[in-house]
């Protein structure tokens, strides 16, 4: 088993050449998703928000991997520290190719007791994030001819999620802003979305303190396990690879079988 939970190994040449930038890639999906684009060769670009020792981490792990990367602190939902972190990634490595769509939270509460404030918070990290940053690194892409993009939605944004309104409105969101913009940028710029069920993260593992709901999830999964952050890496890397060349508008299913819908 290697460090990424799995016996799976990228060619070393999949993204030879290419500069990734992948948001909230301080822990958890990002950070998986940023040590297996390195390992398959792509120069990676680090962005955290408050995790700085996280993100200088990840940046780390990604040079041992042979490749170029920093780490980039900055709130993505905010148009100009956006900007700012694609004029970084073109300063430094000429371009942008990759984008991975990852920065978000998971805040809610019942409708009638959820504040503004929260509402606001969440939508602002897992969608506004993605327009800004889709908005600030496309000309570099359009620049470069080519490029894919990634967005990490959830099962929640195809089947709502009860005191999540929230969280499920901004992945409903990201769905269709994929379908949007695959039509839009098409034929030089692939867009794609994963949406995952649960995964095994930092962000989600108070909700299994109680053990006894843990093993009623786990149960509900038909391939019975919830994913690994790794197992929504490797579908992102497929989606940014060549190997997905004919893939855009794509919503990408990693639930285990627990949602089954196109």
């Amino acid at each position: 088993m290697t460090e990424h939970g799995s016996h799976i190994n990228l060619p070393s040449g999949l993204f030879a050449g290419k500069t990734a930038i992948v948001t909230g890639a301080s822990r958890g999906v990002g950070r998986a998703t940023a040590l297996r684009l390195a390992e398959g060769g792509a120069n990676v670009v680090v962005n955290y928000l408050n995790s700085k020792t996280e993100g200088f981490e990840t940046s780390r792990l990604c040079q041992e991997r042979g490749v170029e990367s920093f780490p980039i602190n900055g709130d993505t939902s905010d148009q100009l520290q956006a900007k700012r972190v694609a004029a970084k990634t073109v300063e430094e490595f000429g371009g942008i190719d990759l984008l991975v769509l990852n920065a978000g939270i998971w805040e809610g509460a019942p409708i009638e007791e959820m504040t503004e404030e929260t509402w606001n918070r969440v939508m602002n990290t897992n969608l506004k994030s993605a327009w800004a940053m889709s908005k600030a690194c496309v000309p570099a892409m359009k620049r470069r001819g080519s490029g894919a993009i990634v967005l990490v939605s959830s099962t929640a944004g195809q089947r709502g999620e009860a005191n999540y309104s929230n969280y499920a409105a901004s992945k409903g969101g990201m769905i269709s802003f994929t379908k949007a913009l695959a039509t839009e940028l098409a034929p030089n710029i692939r867009v794609n979305c994963v949406a995952p069920g649960w995964i095994e993260t930092a962000m989600v593992r108070p909700a299994f303190d109680d053990k006894e709901y843990e093993r009623s999830v786990i149960e509900s999964i038909p391939l019975k396990r919830i994913a690994t952050t790794d197992d929504v890496a490797l579908s992102i890397c497929f989606l940014l690879s060549p190997w997905a060349q004919h893939i855009t508008g794509e919503i990408l299913n990693i639930n285990g079988g627990s949602v089954l819908c196109g």
